[in-house]
């Protein structure tokens, strides 16, 4: 799982890892590399510190240094930070595997837009996890008189939606739980879904997927429905007045959208104005809320908003 990460990391602190538990490293969802600071390794309930001989206190951590920091992006650029310029301006660059790597540093700015970053201060490894089979007891309730229903995803953060969307994706384009498999387009802006790394989708997103990378949303969606005439569009964390609008027109040419959005219930989306008018008019189906009590991506309740917000 993290050996494309161990790729990028400077020889000792890959060692350092290479002593860490088993268990530890099985759960791992982040390594956050500051400099000056001790590295920290976090799970999903606990964070931890290394040194070389493995895991220690928080205290006694190993101090990340500049060098290491500086490393690790050569590692990841290919010894060309040049070629990375775009992403560093996106604030993140995807390696192989589907780890995301986010950083932050000096802003350089131009013409008053963010033009790239320099004097990398901290760094964050995000674990890529696809859990195959995490959305197959939500496809058969997002499926009705012979079409994928438009389904809205409420979540709030670390409840697993992204993993969720991820596996309905591959499952609804493999035709794996209906019997009927679809052409789906996805526009994945942060690279968080498919996690392409030179135009290759690192994650199974389904025989069937056509991913649009790095694209804002709705510029994607309107490209998607132009160019590759999808069954289904699918979109991870909407919020713009602009991605309402895109979704509107994909909605009304009879384009089935599942999307997701940052929340903790059905009372959220109906504070948004446009998402409320969009629910208003009954153009979504269903709404699958998560929650991660008693685990992530654990699904509390799906509405049927053609019920009269019902829950099913």
């Amino acid at each position: 799982m993290i050996d494309t990460i161990a790729e990028i990391l400077p020889r000792h602190i890959k060692y350092m890892l290479a002593r860490t538990s088993s268990t530890i490293i099985k759960n791992l969802e982040e390594i956050r590399i500051r400099v000056n600071k001790p590295i920290m390794l976090r799970t999903h309930e606990n964070e931890f510190a290394i040194f070389e001989n493995g895991i220690c206190k928080i205290t006694q951590g190993y101090i990340a240094t500049k060098a290491d920091l500086e490393g690790i992006l050569k590692f990841a650029s290919g010894f060309s930070l040049y070629a990375l310029e775009d992403e560093l301006r996106s604030g993140f660059i995807t390696i192989s595997g589907g780890h995301r790597i986010g950083v932050v540093g000096k802003a350089v700015i131009d013409n008053k837009n963010l033009k790239t970053l320099t004097n990398i201060s901290a760094i964050n490894i995000r674990v890529a996890r696809e859990v195959i089979g995490a959305g197959n007891k939500i496809v058969p309730y997002i499926y009705k008189n012979k079409r994928v229903c438009n389904t809205l995803i409420v979540s709030p953060p670390k409840c697993g939606k992204t993993t969720i969307l991820r596996d309905i994706i591959r499952n609804l384009s493999n035709g794996e739980s209906l019997g009927t498999s679809y052409n789906v387009g996805l526009v994945d802006e942060r690279s968080e879904i498919a996690a392409c790394f030179m135009g290759v989708p690192q994650n199974d997103v389904g025989l069937r997927t056509d991913v649009l990378d790095a694209a804002p949303k709705a510029q994607g969606i309107n490209m998607l429905l132009r160019s590759m005439s999808p069954d289904i569009i699918a979109v991870d964390e909407i919020g713009k007045d602009e991605d309402y609008k895109a979704i509107f027109d994909a909605l009304i040419v009879g384009v089935s959208v599942i999307c997701t959005i940052h929340g903790y219930g059905l009372e959220d989306c109906l504070n948004k104005p446009l998402l409320k008018d969009m629910l208003d008019k009954k153009l979504f189906d269903r709404i699958v809320v998560l929650s991660n009590c008693p685990k992530v991506g654990t699904v509390s309740k799906i509405i049927d908003v053609g019920n009269n917000f019902s829950e099913i």
